[in-house]
């Protein structure tokens, strides 16, 4: 079976940087994946390439921006890796995702990256247990 794989941007972060707390965990199911495909959007790229350069989160081990983007073409260059655009029909999930009762602005990109993957038939990959609740497909590592 080749599963369709949406990383959000820690799962991502945790392949890419091997002293983040669940790097371990990622690699292993990276490995284990096979032939499955695995898909980054502008928005986890972007995120991605945002924290490998910055301190508070990389300590040491924080990356200038070139490095980050040589980072990023050693991964790129896994053929297993690709990038897909936003859908069109990302708007409807979307609104619903975020349609909270609340004042949560930590649950805007969940709900983007919840609504993007729904969207476009991907699984979403994530460590946070909360989004398993979410009603789509998502595996939490």
């Amino acid at each position: 079976m080749n599963t369709l794989n949406f990383p959000d941007a820690n799962v991502w972060l945790a392949l890419f940087w091997s002293r983040h707390v669940h790097s371990e965990k990622a690699r292993i199911w990276f490995e284990q994946a096979g032939e499955e495909q695995f898909f980054f959007s502008r928005f986890t790229q972007i995120t991605v390439l945002r924290l490998l350069t910055t301190e508070a989160i990389m300590g040491k081990d924080t990356r200038t921006m070139a490095e980050a983007w040589n980072l990023w073409d050693r991964v790129w260059a896994d053929q297993r890796i690709t990038f897909v655009p936003e859908p069109d029909e990302i708007e409807k999930p979307f609104r619903s995702f975020s349609r909270l009762a609340s004042a949560s602005p930590k649950v805007w990109a969940d709900a983007y990256l919840l609504a993007f993957a729904s969207a476009s038939g991907l699984k979403f990959v994530t460590f946070d247990r909360a989004l398993k609740a979410r009603g789509i497909d998502v595996l939490v590592l």
